[in-house]
């Protein structure tokens, strides 16, 4: 599992951070995916790191931008995510 981390401009509204969350199930296989538009982010859960065109482009065609791009393994944690 990864967790990429993508700040997005333009998101004002919770709206906007539903049209960049579906953008996103589009574009690939997500596990979850959560966008906040105080904070200009939005992260996903997936299985594999995704393509960052890819992303990018599915992103921008709902007439947002990414700014930055991050991926880093992601390890569940929690009461039943223990090792």
């Amino acid at each position: 599992m990864v967790k990429t981390t993508l700040t997005v401009d333009g998101m004002m509204c919770p709206m906007c951070e539903s049209h960049v969350n579906d953008a996103v199930r589009g574009a690939m296989t997500v596990k979850k995916v959560t966008s906040s538009h105080k904070k200009g982010v939005t992260e996903i859960i997936s299985p594999d790191a995704p393509d960052e065109q890819t992303l990018r482009a599915a992103i921008e065609a709902t007439g947002y931008r990414v700014l930055s791009y991050t991926t880093v393994p992601y390890e569940k944690h929690g009461l039943f995510g223990r090792k």
